[in-house]
């Protein structure tokens, strides 16, 4: 009978969520009547789950967070509610009685990733304690955030280090003095490791490029050497354009650099463009320039392209902000203009996918030479990392 019973209790287990299972586990520990006993039952479990890297514990497209700690409040805040902005998304922990476990339960799609943090009595935000994954986020800096990878999400294989293969160099902190701007800029230049003769590379502007070059962000400088090893595009040079201020790092300028700004276009094609090509081998056409940018760089990334095809024949746009300059679609949607190669993402989770699908649409009808992704993510470098790697290709692709 006792074997019986063990086998019918083992497959009640395997059958039942995990997830469920272990919260059914914590709430009937919490029922001991004992509190020395019923500590002692909840730190057993516990210690379990953070033993294997359970928490948050997810099973399919189920996901239980946990969180344990005295507090009056926990609220889970991320992507998936764009931060506090999407009301529909209940955020609201609730603590098991007479412990201090605090637990939510969702369902997200089984291949998205997500950023979030926990949110204790309204005022402090706190990484997950419990889970190890972290991405880097956040403009003039970056600071970590948890990280909720689903099972069927994977890392971009070319953002892995490869040491058996040639490394590009990159020129760091380098400045220029915009007379248009009245102030200075500042960039850094990726040069490809190259064997043999090329007369000229073709170049990939890079706004937000501090943070496109951030390791633990874009960590770009890898991709493009894996992808040049692996032939999978030209060799490309890359100019990463940082919007802080040089002798103040706190202070960012993208918001006014990027929002369809005339004299910052007129910057880059009067007076940064001319600077590379004198300083590099570089393509001197339109075909062989790109500008890339996410969010707001993706707005800008659009109306540079579409204001400019005669010096910028490509254009990656990742997450692109359209919705701060709602005119960018009349300029895009002009059958006049020389068709241009664009490579376009998003998120599907409180990103810009609608945005993005509108500007698809137009696109299309000018028979432009475009690709379109969108993935289960947020408005994150744990989504437009992961994506580097397919516009460069889209744009540079090896013959």
């Amino acid at each position: 009978m006792k074997n019986f019973l063990f086998i019918v209790f083992a497959v009640f287990i395997t059958c039942t969520h995990a997830q469920d299972y272990s919260l059914s586990s914590l709430q009937t520990a919490s029922k001991v009547k004992d509190s020395l006993k019923r500590k002692e039952a909840i730190t057993t479990i516990w210690n379990s789950l953070s033993k294997d890297k359970r928490i948050p514990l997810i099973t399919e497209d189920s996901v239980l967070f946990l969180y344990r700690g005295h507090a009056k409040s926990v609220h889970w805040m991320g992507d998936f509610n764009g931060w506090g902005y999407d009301k529909k998304f209940n955020t609201t922990g609730k603590r098991i009685p007479d412990t201090d476990i605090w637990y939510l339960k969702a369902s997200f799609p089984k291949n998205a990733r997500l950023d979030y943090k926990i949110l204790i009595d309204d005022t402090k935000w706190i990484l997950d304690p419990e889970n190890p994954w972290q991405q880097w986020s956040g403009v003039g800096g970056g600071s970590p955030n948890s990280e909720l990878r689903m099972p069927l999400w994977k890392e971009d294989e070319w953002l892995t280090p490869n040491e058996t293969i040639p490394h590009g160099k990159v020129q760091s902190d380098l400045l220029v003095s915009s007379k248009v701007l009245g102030y200075q800029i500042n960039y850094s230049v990726y040069l490809p490791a190259v064997t043999g003769s090329r007369a000229s590379l073709p170049v990939i502007y890079v706004t937000d490029g501090y943070e496109y070059l951030h390791p633990k962000m874009g960590n770009m400088a890898m991709v493009l050497d894996n992808l040049i090893a692996a032939k999978k595009i030209k060799p490309v040079m890359a100019v990463f354009i940082d919007h802080r201020e040089p002798v103040d790092r706190t202070n960012n300028k993208r918001m006014e650099e990027l929002a369809m700004n005339t004299k910052y276009l007129k910057f880059v094609t009067d007076e940064l463009i001319p600077k590379i090509e004198s300083a590099y081998p570089a393509e001197k056409n339109a075909a062989g320039r790109a500008i890339l940018g996410t969010s707001m760089g993706g707005l800008n990334a659009a109306y540079f392209v579409f204001t400019k095809p005669d010096v910028f024949a490509m254009a990656g746009m990742q997450s692109p902000a359209f919705y701060t300059r709602p005119q960018i679609y009349s300029l895009c949607n002009n059958h006049a203009h020389t068709k241009v190669k664009i490579s376009m993402t998003s998120g599907l989770i409180n990103d810009t996918s609608e945005s993005g699908q509108k500007m698809k649409d137009i696109l299309e009808k000018n028979a432009c030479e475009y690709h379109y992704r969108e993935v289960n993510e947020g408005h994150s470098w744990g989504n437009w990392r992961n994506l580097i790697d397919d516009i460069l290709i889209d744009l540079f692709e090896q013959p």
